[in-house]
């Protein structure tokens, strides 16, 4: 009874319970009344003769038996996923799905353009990308929720394989007609002379800023905030402002000739680093992997 149970919709929407934290929230997820989730889990709980969940007033919170269960069904959907992929490979690569989380920046343009130019070999791999904070990249790895992801400067975890890290300075981008444009190299001594559009201060580019200017006794004035780069970056080509952002993430901006990106000399300004991520012992479909040699290849290739 337990093996069937186990193999239905229960594991389905107790996933959700556990990725949400509560059956209201599940229950607006999977498009269902909150009684149906609360059945679901009862059944499973029922089968397998053990709870699965600490009930508190703020929510649901997986106990060591949940946990345990949420793990196995985890692998078991990535199982089904890899051989669906597997079999659909043995034509050849041409189908698929993959999953990709990004930072915004990347999002923007850089990854979007590498998907188009992928599927102009490999047009029947279907793609989903999902723009995530800093934080939540690598649990969506590590959890199976994405098949790669595209991060900057995380801090090393736990069931997460690192298939490429690799240099992404922060440049200081303006309009050309800028007081600063010209010049093939700034100082933040500089830059902080005039009006910044800033991230918000959970982001990369914020921490580094800011360290980089209490290390050196720096003061700057902001003119906007956003947490959205591509309102900073429409606000400096105007001319509202000095921004900040990496080369990968403003390619097709850069060639448009409304901004330019000068590279900095402080050292906080060259720590970023890019990084493609990965579940570490799991084995992706073809799909994925061929597209995660095709990211490193170009990351690679953009110096």
């Amino acid at each position: 009874m337990a093996i069937r149970a186990l193999q239905e919709t229960a594991v389905r929407y107790f996933l959700e319970v556990v990725k949400t934290g509560s059956v209201k929230d599940a229950a607006l997820k999977l498009n269902v009344a909150p009684s149906a989730v609360s059945r679901q889990v009862a059944r499973l709980e029922r089968e397998l003769d053990t709870l699965l969940f600490e009930r508190h007033a703020r929510g649901m919170v997986p106990n060591a038996a949940g946990e345990m269960l949420a793990a196995h069904a985890k692998r078991a959907q990535q199982d089904i996923e890899r051989v669906t992929n597997d079999i659909a490979g043995l034509r050849g690569l041409r189908s698929g799905h993959v999953r990709v989380a990004s930072t915004e920046g990347f999002a923007f343009d850089f990854i979007p353009t590498l998907i188009a130019q992928f599927r102009q070999k490999h047009e029947g791999i279907r793609f989903h990308l999902e723009v995530c904070s800093l934080g939540d990249i690598s649990r969506r790895v590590r959890d199976g929720e994405a098949d790669v992801g595209i991060t900057l400067s995380a801090v090393p975890e736990p069931g997460i394989e690192i298939e490429l890290r690799h240099p992404s300075p922060i440049l200081a981008v303006m309009a050309r007609d800028h007081p600063l444009a010209m010049q093939r190299q700034l100082s933040l001594r500089q830059v902080v002379a005039y009006p910044l559009g800033l991230p918000q201060e959970d982001s990369s580019i914020r921490r580094l800023l800011d360290a980089s200017c209490i290390r050196q006794g720096l003061r700057y004035e902001q003119a906007m905030s956003s947490n959205h780069a591509s309102a900073l970056l429409s606000f400096a080509a105007a001319g509202g402002s000095i921004a900040f952002y990496g080369a990968l993430s403003m390619r097709t901006l850069l060639r448009s000739k409304a901004l330019v990106a000068i590279p900095l000399k402080d050292r906080e300004m060259n720590e970023r680093h890019l990084e493609v991520e990965t579940m570490a012992g799991r084995s992706l479909p073809d799909a994925g992997k061929a597209f995660v040699r095709f990211l490193v290849e170009a990351v690679k290739a953009s110096g």
